[in-house]
């Protein structure tokens, strides 16, 4: 028998100010809308059917934090119509960028209406196994070349030991999300992490410092991914970005507070230039803000 996917809980609509004051245009790089379901739709094949928060919310939690710009990545809920985060980057006034959704038969026209948008890359999701995988996405990655996107990638690095030799053979920039979901009990030596390193270091790979309650054991504020999000700033600051995940769907266990997701910069990126870097100037570069 069908079941209808889980209504997910809504986050914190009191977010708080961290302890320390984020820079100027600092960016939340990772992040979901939402539209209506009468005038989005929702997919058939959907994860989960996400709580009532729109961009008006999204936009209250950064101001509450101290975020003056977001990237917003196209979910599963409304599968490939983009115009969900089209609209919510229009209605922006300049601060939003997106990350799209793409079918394997988009067309140029497509993919230069949305690049126009500001939709800067699309997401392949390897652990649910939605949409594109990994050879599709090679060759999506080929198609949008020209317009300077990236392919962006939600997977669990240690299912990609050599991982560093395919993003040297893949046709544009990638994305890791969430520091590729590393698990704890395999530790910062782990053979995946370590070719993401690697891959880092080449200038062609970049990783969102996001979401530690994805692969976390521990309570809020998930210290065990800690030595993870340190490795990877000690080894490729120029190649990090930081998201809030907001509103942290299919969530297992207590909702976090985004300001205290926030403020575990303060143990990942304890130098302040560097976090600034992190949260400005390298989502400048890679965004196009």
């Amino acid at each position: 028998m069908n079941t209808a996917p889980p209504i997910c809980p809504a986050p914190h609509s009191n977010a708080r100010k961290p302890t320390f004051t984020l820079p100027p245009e600092a960016t939340d790089s990772h992040a979901h809308v939402f539209g209506a379901r009468e005038t989005y739709g929702y997919a058939a094949d959907r994860q989960y059917t996400p709580p009532p928060v729109f961009l008006k919310d999204y936009l209250a939690m950064h101001d509450a934090v101290g975020f003056a710009r977001g990237v917003v990545v196209q979910s599963g809920v409304h599968g490939t119509n983009n115009s969900v985060i089209v609209d919510a980057i229009a209605q922006s006034s300049g601060r939003l960028r997106g990350i799209a959704l793409l079918r394997e038969d988009v067309t140029d026209a497509e993919l230069d209406a949305l690049n126009t948008a500001g939709v800067r890359g699309f997401r392949a999701n390897l652990v649910a196994k939605i949409g594109v995988q990994f050879e599709a996405a090679k060759k999506l990655a080929a198609k949008v070349a020209r317009l300077g996107w990236h392919a962006q990638f939600l997977m669990d690095i240690e299912n990609f030991p050599d991982f560093d030799h395919l993003a040297a053979e893949f046709p544009s920039v990638m994305m890791i999300d969430h520091m590729g979901r590393p698990d704890p009990a395999k530790g910062v030596n782990a053979p995946g992490f370590q070719a993401l390193i690697r891959a880092l270091k080449t200038g062609r790979v970049w990783s969102k410092l996001s979401a530690p309650y994805r692969t976390s054991r521990a309570p809020i504020p998930y210290d065990d991914l800690n030595p993870f999000a340190q490795a990877l700033v000690a080894a490729a600051p120029d190649q990090l970005v930081f998201g809030t995940d907001w509103p942290h769907v299919m969530m297992e266990g207590e909702m976090p507070n985004t300001g205290t997701l926030v403020e575990q910069l303060a143990a990942w990126v304890p130098d302040e230039a560097t976090r600034r870097k992190i949260l400005v100037d390298n989502p400048a570069r890679l965004y196009g803000f």
